[in-house]
């Protein structure tokens, strides 16, 4: 069913939106997938905090425009979805990247993340981005080693001074 001007409107306000609070954002070519693959890509999309649209490209580009996605208009070209990543940078590239290894007729053609265009061969670099959680857990583990270490280095005397007590009392007991 064709969009009249006022629900293509809300189309570009609603895609714009997303645009403006999403970390990165992939477009990939869908061409010969079936409704049932969609859906089961949309469910994954929902899942995993990931805005996932097929938007026309003239609307997608209009959406865009005065975005950091602003860089993906030359890019969009052909039947293209559109995924945007809301909760962390590589959400979209490993929803899209897992999906595509099972679907060979979902392409990804663009890549784009803070204001920067990048080739589709980029893809699995921004999906090995880690999560929020995991880039907290990295930089806590990095943070505690050295207090840990300072720790260690405090109780090691008072270690080796028990462990030369029990070795004379071993020797004492074995003379």
């Amino acid at each position: 069913m064709a969009l009249n001007l006022d629900g293509k409107k809300a189309v570009v306000e609603e895609v714009a939106a997303i645009a403006a609070k999403a970390h990165s954002a992939i477009a990939a070519e869908y061409r010969g997938m079936s409704v049932t693959e969609l859906t089961e890509l949309r469910k994954k999309a929902r899942e995993t905090g990931v805005y996932l649209r097929v938007v026309k490209n003239t609307l997608a580009r209009r959406a865009v425009a005065g975005t950091e996605f602003e860089c993906m208009q030359s890019g969009l070209v052909g039947p293209l979805l559109i995924a945007f990543s809301m909760d962390d940078p590589g959400a979209a590239a490993r929803l899209i990247g897992d999906f595509a290894k099972g679907h060979d007729k979902l392409i990804p053609k663009v890549v784009a993340i803070g204001g920067q265009l990048y080739d589709s061969s980029e893809l699995a670099r921004l999906a090995s981005l880690p999560t929020r959680d995991q880039a907290i857990s990295m930089l806590m583990s990095v943070i505690k080693a050295p207090i840990e270490k300072f720790v260690r280095t405090l109780a090691e005397p008072h270690a080796k001074m028990v462990r030369t007590v029990a070795a004379i009392r071993d020797q004492k007991e074995a003379a």
